[in-house]
């Protein structure tokens, strides 16, 4: 007899799980929407991008010094919310007034547009929050700025619950924007930014949402997972799950890697592969941000103009990549061959001081009093140098003649990635291009031309885009992989606080 009961308990469980739509069986469930893209959005990102590599830092910083955020004053410039796609709903207050807000792994803060923002023309184009009228709000006050890839917001905190799915996190501290500074922001479907990201590049150390969700046991496991819609024509973008994974959202088991570095969820990642070659670049392991908040994938130069290449990605020709080849390219060959370390040959042809040689791509090559002399050009042809030497080594490992390879790397040299623009390619040839194969946790995950081209328009205004910008960080924290919906969409991805680690398996 208590068997039977036990089995129509169960058979009850199982039923109200199914009719739950939102907070089932320990899972809260987050609608998510997705906005067309558009090749505006994707230009002005990497314009964006292009602008934060030249003037480094921004994301995290505010009117304090950085001390308070608990991480040193080098923190990686990330963020660029004009080509985010993916947004859901959430309500601040007793009783909840509803905002779009984007769910983002890259930064760590809630904020929303205020109703006491007077001269901003984004604030007008959004929902406000307006204290007065909530019965939970406490005053706060500390006042605060977010600079961005895509602007900046300044504001004051402030504490009140937020309603997020069927639950109420109480007491959340949270940032009312009085002032948005960015065309961006005006243009945004989205009214503020949830973010997901660890306290340490939280500022002024505010306690995150998914924090307090967990401290006031909120959910049944210190878990959280994204499964983003794949298709294109489909009303839902997706689901974020908060408190665990829903099985229907993904095939297989999920291979887990270790958080490498609070602050973002950033890991480990190993080789990089081009239709099924070695691009060779990130053998000895590269760090990866898994990032919600952006719609692309970046990557080092290096990398990104071979992928350009590859696919016949349409880039800017670089001058100093064929003066080093034109001047330096045997001797490069010489010394190579010979057995010299890679990371010596560019200081040892004299393109690059052993300062420049610590230092990746694109990003602050000079800095010590003696080479304040050193010109731009000298900078440029050092970068060149050490992509030159990379791409090479690779061919060399091919066992390519010298020929062979002089005719490639010249090529490569055509198919450098336009900062300040678009990669585009021909829509008709998507079905010829090769995988691109990422290795995480000793395991393999590619991504088809279908998965990381990005289509807009239709008909003969249709627009054909890769997925991949440059990006370059220099080491200690590069070279650096920010892997963004694209990835997400391929790959659902489990963001486990509890035991620090990121866990990705084909979505279904």
């Amino acid at each position: 007899m208590g068997n039977k009961y036990l089995l129509l308990a169960l058979c009850f469980w199982a039923l109200t799980c199914s009719l739950l739509p939102s907070f089932s069986c320990g899972l809260m469930r987050i609608g998510l929407k997705k906005r067309t893209l558009d090749l505006e959005a994707i230009r002005g990102a990497r314009m964006a991008r292009e602008k934060l590599r030249l003037n480094r830092p921004m994301l995290g910083a505010n009117d304090h010094s950085g001390d308070k955020l608990g991480i040193d004053d080098d923190i990686v410039p990330l963020k660029n919310y004009l080509n985010a796609q993916y947004y859901g709903e959430i309500g601040i207050g007793t009783p909840p007034q509803t905002f779009n807000v984007i769910f983002d792994t890259g930064s760590s803060n809630l904020w929303i547009p205020s109703s006491k923002c007077y001269f901003s023309l984004a604030c007008y184009t959004h929902h406000w929050y307006k204290s007065s009228k909530s019965e939970t709000y406490e005053k706060n006050g500390t006042s605060c700025k977010i600079v961005y890839g895509s602007g900046s917001i300044s504001g004051f905190f402030s504490s009140d619950s937020v309603t997020v799915g069927d639950v109420v996190v109480k007491n959340q501290d949270f940032i009312e924007a009085t002032r948005e500074g960015s065309l961006s922001f005006v243009l945004a479907k989205f009214d503020g930014i949830l973010g997901l990201g660890f306290q340490e590049i939280s500022v002024e150390n505010a306690l995150p949402v998914w924090d307090n969700m967990v401290l006031q046991n909120l959910v049944n496991e210190p878990i959280f997972s994204f499964w983003l819609n794949g298709d294109p024509n489909a009303k839902s973008g997706g689901e974020l799950v908060f408190g665990g994974v829903d099985p229907k959202h993904f095939v297989g088991n999920h291979t887990y890697v270790p958080v490498t570095q609070k602050g973002y969820w950033q890991i480990e990642m190993g080789d990089f592969y081009i239709g099924g070659v070695s691009t060779g670049v990130c053998e000895g392991g590269c760090a990866a941000i898994v990032d919600s908040g952006t719609s692309l994938l970046a990557g080092p130069t290096t990398v990104v103009t071979e992928i350009n290449h590859a696919i016949g990605a349409e880039g800017v020709l670089s001058v100093e990549c064929k003066e080093v080849i034109a001047q330096y390219g045997e001797l490069i060959w010489d010394l190579l061959v010979s057995g010299v370390r890679a990371d010596d040959v560019c200081s040892q042809v004299g393109l690059c001081t052993m300062r420049d040689q610590s230092k990746s791509a694109g990003i602050e090559m000079v800095t010590e009093k003696d080479q304040k002399d050193l010109s731009a050009k000298d900078t440029a042809l050092c970068t060149s140098c050490q992509m030159l030497v990379i791409w090479v080594q690779n061919q060399l490992r091919q066992e390519k003649t010298k020929e062979i390879v002089f005719n490639y790397v010249n090529q490569l040299c055509e198919s450098l990635p336009s900062p300040n623009g678009e990669s585009v390619v021909d829509c008709g040839g998507i079905h010829v291009l090769p995988n691109i194969t990422f290795t995480i946790g000793d395991k393999h995950f590619t991504l088809s031309p279908d998965q990381y081209i990005l289509k807009t328009g239709e008909g003969i205004a249709e627009v054909c885009i890769s997925g991949f910008i440059a990006f370059d960080i220099p080491p200690p924290r590069g070279p650096l992989w920010i892997l963004g919906d694209i990835f997400m969409r391929a790959y659902h991805t489990v963001f486990d606080s509890g035991n620090l680690r990121v866990g990705f398996a084909k979505a279904a």
